[in-house]
């Protein structure tokens, strides 16, 4: 799932900075906390870079655009937990604390970091604002079908020719996504076994399902799995499917805060 966001980072920060910025202005916060898992630390310093140089251009700031609007935006660096991922967790993280989910309600919108409303969204999401305030919102629904419309950044990995981020328009077919961009499956499409659609907490496919299944939230509703961060994970018939769900569940398992009784406890 971070893969995808870290690509935006890595060769896009300016894109995530307006986004900051667009959004922000339209809900009218004062402040966008940019939280990257510790790993991520070129990232965080291009990021940083890109978030300097909007402040010397006067786009971020007390007077942001020349507009008399004030907007800041900051870096935060995380340890990397995987808990952190939850929208209150990652508040807590913020504020120097354990990234421990809270208890809801209060939800983020009515207390959120330093106890001010507060919205939590992915940076995926941000970044594309900028493009749909230029391009029109009827542009971006013209992708994919109706209530799965739009572009997604897909992740492809696993047993595939060539490992790839890529956006395509939601409800591409799964099996255009790997052969069209991965190029292919390793060993030829009769070599699949299965492939987990939406990143490793979502159900796997098997290679009867990846056949014809498109890639949005209903028809992989529907296929009993979920589009999830949409990181594809590829797997050949080399793959021993138990010992992968095996590891699977130890990284759960490692990655648990400990707070909730049945994670905790089973």
């Amino acid at each position: 799932g971070p893969c995808k966001d870290r690509e935006i980072m890595r060769h896009a920060p300016h894109k995530l900075v307006e986004g900051c910025l667009v959004a922000g202005r339209a809900m009218g916060a004062r402040a966008a906390y940019v939280y990257i898992r510790g790993e991520f630390y070129n990232e965080a310093s291009n990021l940083q870079v890109a978030i300097r140089e909007a402040y010397e251009a006067g786009l971020l700031g007390r007077d942001a655009c020349g507009s008399g609007y004030a907007f800041d935006v900051f870096v935060v660096r995380g340890a990397g937990a995987y808990i952190c991922g939850e929208e209150t967790a990652l508040i807590e993280s913020i504020e120097g604390k354990q990234g421990k989910p809270r208890l809801k309600p209060p939800f983020p919108a009515d207390v959120g970091v330093f106890g001010c409303p507060t919205t939590v969204a992915n940076v995926e999401t941000v970044a594309v604002a900028p493009t749909i305030c230029r391009r029109g919102g009827a542009w971006f629904a013209g992708f994919g079908r109706e209530r799965n419309s739009g572009t997604k950044l897909f992740n492809i990995s696993g047993h595939v020719n060539n490992p790839c981020t890529v956006e395509e328009e939601m409800s591409v077919p799964l099996k255009e996504l790997i052969e069209k961009h991965a190029g292919g499956v390793r060993g030829g499409w009769d070599n699949l076994l299965a492939v987990i659609p939406g990143g490793s907490s979502t159900p796997l496919l098997p290679k009867s399902v990846c056949e014809t299944v498109l890639m949005d939230f209903d028809a992989l509703v529907q296929a009993q799995s979920g589009l999830g961060t949409a990181a594809v994970i590829v797997m050949d018939k080399s793959t021993d499917i138990v010992k992968a769900i095996a590891r699977l569940i130890e990284v759960y398992k490692h990655e648990s805060c400990g707070q909730c009784t049945p994670c905790r406890e089973g």
